[in-house]
């Protein structure tokens, strides 16, 4: 660790972010301490890290969050390796602050684009998608911290035995794919058990009293995503952070799978036309896969495929019918936009709050 990064760690006060933000907040001794273990493992003094969201997670966001004292995450989803290059280059421009990138375990090109983020000194890759990184991650220790997303705690310990250094639990409340146990379930079973990495719990998380809630079960930090969609620095449609700010949580809802023979991992968003169309795509690749002309890894990419076309839809070009207007269940907990630094401060201010208000009853 770099003796600036120890130096702005001892501190605290999150630094601010990008020019305009609100005031940073005092993180509270109890609030350090809570999670000093997940701050040290991700070498910045406010441990959240950004869900990484396909088109939403990019550069801006990225940077911003890391400028802020959180830790940004690049949403890799199905880029290939010359566009992963090109934004991680593009983003080390915007900050000097560590930050990581998110690879879908599925890529048919996961060794190449592991390979770039070695290339570009990336700090710390994280695997998500279920699936066991393998040799990618032997690859990635060589250069990086590995965090790789865990469904169960024997997962997560088979994930660990294999090297992961730290662990994401993900709960069904959380936008885009989504497993099948609630946030609160998947706590209780992973935090008391998995001790030998830092454990950084999601899905649903949007206030600072669940942070703290979670923080005293054992989590070493959380991860928020639909939360920083409506950030000022998320370049997000305006139309699509509207329709965040409009929506509730009982409007963000888990799609359909058709048939249990294919799977399907279940994506959570606003309800719309995509919906339907969403519907119509799995018959068509049901039927491709019943005809053997589809194994179950390409199918499954196949569909990943097209919630990253759908999703480019809605967040980049408004279309937020037709396009897939993924989001958690937190969503009903967005309410406005605002800079990256106000979101960390008013988490930050309600975490050191309910604390607080435990430490004096």
């Amino acid at each position: 660790m770099s003796d600036a990064v120890a130096k702005e760690m001892t501190s605290t006060t999150a630094p601010s972010g990008a020019a305009g933000g609100a005031p940073a907040a005092e993180i509270s001794p109890r609030l350090a301490a809570l999670w000093k273990r997940g701050t040290d493992f991700l070498e910045c003094p406010i441990a959240i890290m950004c869900g990484a969201m396909s088109w939403v997670s990019e550069r801006h966001l990225v940077a911003a969050i890391s400028n802020a004292g959180g830790f940004g995450v690049i949403a890799c989803g199905s880029m290939n390796p010359a566009l992963l290059d090109a934004e991680i280059k593009a983003a080390q421009t915007l900050t000097k602050k560590p930050f990581g990138v998110n690879i879908i375990t599925m890529h048919p090109q996961l060794m190449e684009l592991v390979e770039v983020c070695a290339a570009n000194k990336v700090s710390h890759v994280v695997f998500a998608a279920g699936l066991s990184p393998g040799e990618a991650m032997k690859k990635a220790k060589t250069f990086a911290k590995v965090v790789c997303f865990a469904p169960a705690a024997s997962f997560a310990k088979r994930l660990i035995k294999s090297g992961a250094d730290a662990i994401v639990v993900e709960g069904s409340e959380a936008g885009g794919h989504i497993g099948p146990v609630s946030t609160s379930v998947l706590a209780q079973e992973v935090l008391p058990v998995i001790r030998d990495v830092p454990v950084f719990v999601a899905g649903g998380i949007a206030r600072g009293e669940a942070v703290a809630s979670f923080l005293e079960m054992g989590a070493s930090g959380v991860q928020m995503g639909t939360r920083f969609v409506c950030a000022s620095e998320s370049i997000a449609h305006p139309k699509f952070k509207q329709a965040f700010i409009r929506a509730s949580a009982r409007d963000a809802m888990p799609s359909v799978q058709l048939d249990k023979r294919f799977p399907v991992i279940p994506v959570r968003a606003l309800i719309n036309k995509a919906t339907e169309s969403f519907m119509e795509k799995q018959r068509e690749v049901l039927e491709k896969f019943e005809k053997g002309e589809l194994d179950q890894q390409a199918a499954q990419l196949e569909i990943e495929h097209y919630w990253a076309g759908a999703l480019r839809k809605a967040v980049i070009d408004g279309d937020i019918e037709n396009g897939s207007m993924m989001a958690g269940q937190s969503v009903g907990m967005v309410t406005r936009e605002e800079p990256v630094t106000a979101i960390m401060s008013e988490v930050i201010a309600q975490a050191n709050a309910a604390l607080s208000g435990r430490s004096a009853s």
